[in-house]
């Protein structure tokens, strides 16, 4: 079970703001709650050290309100991609300390500070393009505990720029790479450093990009080892696996 819920029920129980029974009721709905439209992942933090992540996309703003107020019941932090600013000022409503990180379209609520992990991991983006999955990969490592530091606007066709970062990137523990068009810099960053490479093939580009596809293909053909690959615009999973990575080193 859940020890950050047992403890709130217990405390709430002992304050008699929460009648035994109550608290017999929610820990009913563990490991997982139905609620009709969805089923909230209540162990999600006990098993990755972060609760369940709402994917707001496809969502109707009640459905999405509904399953942030189960995860925040728990004193957990919450966080809610590809959100719109409607779904934003909606859960702003229900938690005033809701974050809006536009460029990334992402929405948190801090509720407890979690521990700072000792190393740091760099999102690097090719281009300023980029910028918003980039963005999405950076806030979803911060808010999992992480320390970021951001390098942006770096890609091959200046390849001084990166260059000029390598000391920097060469101490980071992690490294997320996005890039669009043909999707080069993640092996450039990957023959140049020691530390995992996570690349993020982004669907900017002309029309011969495919929407991602060429650059999802180079970086998935890339010679430098230790690069692997998410999918296209998918900054919230490398993100999500950047952090995994950190806390276990």
């Amino acid at each position: 079970m859940n020890p950050s819920l047992i403890k709130k029920l217990l405390s709430d129980v002992a304050r008699k703001k929460l009648s035994v029974a109550a608290a017999m009721e929610r820990l009913r709905h563990l490991p997982f709650e139905e609620i009709g439209h969805s089923t909230v992942d209540r162990h999600r933090a006990l098993r990755q050290g972060f609760p369940e992540v709402i994917f707001c996309e496809g969502k109707t703003l009640d459905e999405i309100d509904a399953i942030a107020r189960r995860i925040c019941s728990t004193g957990e932090n919450l966080l809610a991609t590809r959100a719109s600013e409607e779904v934003y000022r909606r859960l702003h409503e229900r938690f005033p300390g809701a974050v809006y990180h536009a460029r990334g379209r992402v929405v948190t609520v801090e509720q407890k500070k979690l521990r700072k992990t000792r190393g740091f991991i760099a999102v690097v983006s090719a281009g300023t393009s980029d910028a918003p999955v980039a963005e999405e990969a950076a806030v979803t490592a911060e808010i999992m505990g992480n320390r970021v530091e951001r390098f942006y606007d770096v890609g091959v066709a200046g390849l001084h720029r990166v260059v000029s970062k390598i000391r920097e990137l060469s101490r980071a523990r992690v490294i997320i790479v996005v890039a669009g068009m043909e999707g080069a810099l993640p092996s450039v960053v990957g023959g140049l450093v020691g530390a995992p490479v996570i690349a993020v093939p982004t669907s900017i580009g002309y029309g011969a990009s495919f929407g991602g596809i060429a650059a999802l293909l180079g970086m998935l053909n890339s010679c430098a080892a230790g690069v692997t690959v998410v999918n296209i615009d998918n900054g919230f999973g490398a993100g999500y696996a950047a952090a995994l990575i950190n806390r276990g080193s």
